[in-house]
């Protein structure tokens, strides 16, 4: 049966006190017993019998789904418990081989991202790790021979700003940020409470929102001209969720306007790459035929929609809506007039 929170606790402080080599060394079960009560409860709180102090020990030596099989033994000749090997301890976690490759596999993926500075402090984080599980670290050779590779492009513009930002994210900093948009050369300065970081494509945003008209706004890394951590603090944006944020969004861009269901025809032989990667959680296949596939989608139309679909080019048609086949439509026929 699993532990609850206070037995998990309870485990926690027999470690610490079986582990102590003061004055306290080989402490008895009464010992046990108190140092529980004292730290879950206080002087005056609740006491735990001595059949729960015979359970913990019991659970901390035999039960497999914990998984901590402590070698605690008991001296008579000091009168108290110790652990048969000194250096044990339940916080060394309990990994088997396939955790471990799971781990070196992650570090691998973290390690490709190194060079944006965000991800630099995780690659020393991991390191820690593997020293505190006493397995070897990751292998200088898989470094330079990757079994996983991302996509990466160089040096990416902004990086700078991920880590301070991150951390007013998690720590709900406000931050004043100058920002210059693609076309034109003003700077606008924000008072910003940032909520979250997205990658897409290569670039990185920041949503949050602007603090002088209470907006939720996105800014591209890339544009910002400066950043500042305040010392303001802000309350977190309760209806704000990341998910439902971006429920009808392809990629990054987020408006008011309502989404809306688009139908695409595909040719047979781009049919396959559309069924393995769909292009959004909401892609629903109408018809499947041998010559060709009709897909919908449920979102806001913006202009990644509109670049993803011309990203195709003629293996795609769409049939709704109407304005979206326009715009398309148009897009396409200034791109071939700009051949003639």
């Amino acid at each position: 049966m699993p532990a609850n929170k206070f037995a998990l606790l309870r485990y926690r402080i027999i470690d610490r006190c079986i582990r102590n080599r003061g004055s306290k060394a080989f402490p008895a079960k009464d010992d046990l017993r108190y140092a529980c009560e004292e730290t879950l409860y206080g002087s005056d709180g609740e006491h735990i019998s001595m059949s729960t102090i015979d359970k913990d020990i019991w659970a901390m030596r035999n039960e497999g789904e914990l998984g901590y099989y402590a070698p605690i033994k008991f001296s008579k000749e000091h009168g108290g418990y110790f652990y048969e090997d000194p250096d044990f301890t339940i916080s060394e976690v309990p990994l088997n081989e396939d955790d471990l490759n799971a781990i070196r596999a992650a570090a691998e993926t973290l390690y490709q991202f190194r060079d944006i500075p965000l991800f630099k402090q995780f690659d020393s984080a991991i390191e820690k790790i593997f020293d505190r599980m006493k397995i070897s670290t990751v292998n200088s050779d898989h470094r330079d021979n990757e079994v996983i590779q991302f996509e990466r492009v160089g040096d990416y513009k902004g990086s700078e700003f991920l880590q301070p930002l991150y951390r007013a994210c998690t720590e709900r900093h406000r931050v004043n940020l100058s920002y210059k948009k693609f076309k034109g050369e003003e700077i606008r300065d924000y008072n910003f409470e940032p909520f979250i970081l997205k990658e897409y494509k290569s670039r990185w945003y920041v949503i949050g929102k602007d603090a002088a008209n209470d907006k939720l706004k996105t800014f591209s890394l890339d544009r910002l001209e400066s950043l500042v951590e305040l010392d303001e603090r802000f309350q977190g944006q309760p209806k704000f969720n990341a998910s439902a944020f971006f429920e009808h969004s392809l990629g990054i861009t987020v408006t008011d306007d309502l989404p809306e269901t688009i139908e695409l025809e595909f040719t047979s032989d781009y049919a396959p790459y559309i069924l393995t990667q769909p292009l959004h959680p909401s892609q629903k296949i109408l018809r499947s035929e041998n010559d060709s596939m009709l897909i919908s989608l449920n979102l806001i139309v913006t202009f990644e929609v509109i670049n993803t679909i011309l990203s195709f080019g003629q293996h795609v048609k769409v049939l709704k809506p109407a304005h979206l086949k326009q715009e398309v439509k148009r897009t396409l026929t200034d791109c071939l007039n700009r051949y003639e």
